[in-house]
């Protein structure tokens, strides 16, 4: 079933540094007239670092928008005419210090697609070599290392609660079950 929303007029509202705002006049299929929010975002990625021992490295961090510490994988946006590997492959140093061996596309994914324009492309990485970390300045972050048998009980618990994390522990989960 498609029923495709044709952009009739579309105004900036605002430009900042991660995200832009805009409002789009559409035309519905019926020929009404509706108005959409669209955040656009440049796209971002994240990354399940598999450790040497097959545990699970995460990241805990403070979110000012969900005014808590959350679990985590290794993320970040995507910068001007970077692909998702070399961001996920910059992203893994920065935050955790481990340099990856072997980078695999594990999912891709909508965060929010009522009303963002943000896909997020998820990665396993794997024969990670320790190089230092380096984190940006405003990023506080605590490193967590666990096997997944541990983390799967959070998702259930509500421990863990953001939906980059919960989508690749769970792909990593049906990976490693469907390997059996």
């Amino acid at each position: 079933m498609t029923h495709s929303e044709k952009i009739v007029s579309s105004e900036r509202i605002y430009d900042g540094k991660v995200v832009h705002l805009r409002l789009d006049t559409i035309e519905l299929p019926s020929g009404r007239e509706a108005k959409r929010e669209i955040l656009e975002h440049q796209g971002a990625v994240c990354v399940l670092p598999v450790m040497p021992d097959g545990q699970i490295a995460m990241i805990r961090q403070w979110r000012t928008a969900a005014q808590e510490t959350l679990w985590e994988l290794v993320a970040g946006g995507l910068e001007a005419g970077e692909t998702p590997e070399e961001c996920a492959r910059r992203e893994l140093i920065e935050e955790i210090g481990y340099q990856t061996g072997k980078l695999t596309p594990l999912f891709q994914c909508f965060l929010a697609p009522g009303y963002s324009s943000e896909m997020m492309w998820g990665f396993l990485g794997e024969d990670l070599e320790l190089v230092g970390a380096q984190p940006e300045e405003d990023e506080n972050i605590e490193l967590v290392i666990k096997p997944l048998e541990e983390l799967l009980p959070l998702i259930d618990s509500g421990e863990i609660r953001d939906s980059k994390t919960i989508c690749g522990l769970l792909a990593l989960h049906r990976q490693r079950l469907n390997q059996k």
